[in-house]
């Protein structure tokens, strides 16, 4: 009689604390299987780690580039403007 596996579902939380393990291939092949298959059919935690790969790879790359003076604070007033028109 052949052998099925079955697959043990994790919720989001799951997947974002074990995010960084899995992108640097240090999560048991179990886990990596749990953490595949929630991705593929999870469109919010695919987002967060396509953007956490990216912020990865940008801070690796030696050709970024500097932000220019007070750059990250008129980017933190506005977003906390928005955010305060929004709510």
């Amino acid at each position: 009689m052949p052998r099925t596996t079955q697959t043990i579902e994790i919720d989001c939380s799951e997947v974002w604390k074990h995010l960084s393990s899995y992108m640097e291939g240090d999560l048991t092949l179990e886990m990596r299987h749990r953490l595949e298959h929630h991705l593929r059919g999870c469109r919010r935690c695919t987002a967060i780690y396509d953007g956490t790969k990216n912020v990865v790879q940008l801070l690796g790359d030696n050709r970024a580039i500097d932000l220019p003076r007070g750059f990250s604070e008129r980017l933190y007033d506005r977003l906390r403007l928005q955010s305060s028109q929004q709510g």
